[in-house]
């Protein structure tokens, strides 16, 4: 049997105390701090990772304190890897290098790949600068493309 932790008892125990005292329920982070606790955040971390927690919470959120799970617009956004970054730069480099015949990109050169920007001159640059830490296998899609070290 899963113990409910100290935190979130803490954050569900103040956030009632302040919906008994006739505070409204906070749903930003900022709107409510009690002995230093952001009950907004609080909450809305509830909401968001309504899932991860167990049947009791959830039953302790939604029938005491009517919170109920986000929904997909208010998900937060999902983090890219490194991998997925990796992706759309080499997309880049390979489009620029079609284009131009080359990869000599200034600095601050962005390239719109399918409509998003992607900072090709400041990949580019940080890339020779670690070129000693960099995968053998990425380093080969670089010179394919003609990279200068």
């Amino acid at each position: 049997m899963r113990v409910l932790g100290i935190d979130w008892q803490r954050g569900f125990h103040l956030t009632l105390m302040h919906v008994r005292s006739g505070g409204a329920l906070p749903v930003r982070a900022g709107e409510v701090l009690v002995q230093g606790e952001d009950l907004g955040a609080w909450t809305m971390a509830q909401r968001v990772g309504w899932d991860k927690l167990t049947p009791a919470q959830q039953w302790m959120l939604d029938s005491v304190l009517r919170l109920e799970p986000a929904d997909e617009a208010e998900q937060p956004p999902v983090r890219r890897t490194q991998a997925d970054r990796w992706a759309d730069h080499l997309a880049a480099a390979r489009q620029f290098h079609a284009r131009e015949g080359h990869l000599n990109v200034p600095r601050k050169h962005v390239e719109d790949v399918s409509g998003a920007p992607v900072k090709l001159g400041g990949f580019l640059d940080n890339t020779r600068r670690r070129a000693d830490k960099l995968a053998p296998e990425r380093r080969a899609e670089l010179d394919a493309l003609g990279m200068r070290w």
